[in-house]
């Protein structure tokens, strides 16, 4: 760091003596210990307005179109007619009842009615007569056993029987009702006919009918075209410059070096650069990193960039002293 501060105050010294030497031009008188370095200020400018000519005045020929008026005008399309309308018949239907078979007398024969009956005929009477019979009751004596005094029995057994009268079964055919007549009414028949009657007649209708008309828009010549010379003036705009208003030279300035700037001061402009936003190590060694970041702060506040200048280090709030 001391090294290039003391570059730096030879490069200075080296620049004034050749200065001195051209131009017979020394920095300010000051204390001893001061270090001057001749630094380029910055310009300083400002913003002034301007009329700059925009178009020249020029002359146009305008042509003016022709004025038409509109109205309105109605047409007839179509005469009026008459139109004949056929209306056919109209028909409604009827319904009638027509006698088909009259009212009449009818006499009936109704034939006798007949039963058919069973009847019993007596074809021989009753009798009795004698039958054999089985089954005697008494003791059985045998001849050899009887006694003087014991009925004997023969083995023979007769019964007398009435024997039933016998029956044969005819048939036979008796009159429920006889034979008669009955007259009874036949009701009249009808049946039922439609028929279609008209109701109404068929007939021309006339009708008038009315003329059509159309709207039609038309337009007629008010003014004919013309043609009409103007002279445009010329136009200006106004325009913003930036004039410079100072700076732009190389003059002597206050700075700081190895003379009258310790590394303990260094450290402080670094803190306070940092502090600005423009980080840089406080390690009180001047370095690229603390050049780079210094020149930065002096064109974003419009200092001489290049050297620690002394207005450098009160814009950063740092004591000279």
């Amino acid at each position: 760091m001391k090294r290039l501060l003391l570059i730096t105050a030879l490069a200075m010294t080296l620049v004034g003596i050749a200065s001195a030497q051209g131009s017979a031009d020394y920095p300010p008188t000051s204390d001893t210990g001061s270090c001057f370095a001749r630094v380029l200020m910055p310009e300083t400018t400002e913003v002034v307005t301007e009329q700059v000519l925009d178009a020249p005045e020029r002359t146009e020929i305008k042509v003016i179109p022709a004025v038409y008026e509109t109205y309105t005008k109605e047409v007839m399309v179509k005469e009026a007619t008459t139109a004949y309308t056929v209306i056919p018949t109209e028909y409604e239907t009827q319904t009638e009842q027509v006698l088909e078979s009259p009212e009449r007398m009818e006499t009936v024969v109704i034939p006798a009615e007949y039963e058919t009956y069973s009847e019993k005929v007596l074809i021989r009477p009753a009798y009795t007569t004698w039958k054999p019979g089985a089954g005697l009751y008494g003791r059985n004596v045998t001849a050899a056993s009887a006694d003087a005094g014991t009925v004997v029995s023969t083995g023979e057994l007769l019964c007398r029987v009435e024997v039933p009268a016998q029956y044969d079964e005819v048939k036979r055919t008796r009159l429920i009702k006889p034979e008669r007549t009955e007259t009874k009414i036949i009701p009249a028949k009808y049946r039922t006919v439609t028929k279609q009657l008209v109701k109404t007649p068929a007939r021309v209708v006339e009708e008038a009918v009315p003329a059509v008309y159309e709207t039609l828009t038309l337009q007629k010549l008010v003014a004919p075209a013309q043609e009409q010379t103007m002279v445009i003036p010329a136009s200006y705009r106004t325009v913003e410059k930036r004039v410079v208003t100072g700076g732009g030279s190389v003059e002597w300035r206050e700075v700081l070096c190895d003379t009258n700037a310790s590394a303990a001061k260094i450290a402080e402009v670094q803190k306070a650069l940092t502090a600005k936003g423009y980080a840089v190590p406080a390690d009180g060694d001047f370095g690229p990193a603390t050049l780079k970041a210094m020149e930065a702060y002096q064109r974003a506040n419009g200092l001489p960039v290049g050297y620690l200048t002394v207005s450098t280090v009160e814009s950063l709030g740092v004591s000279v002293e």
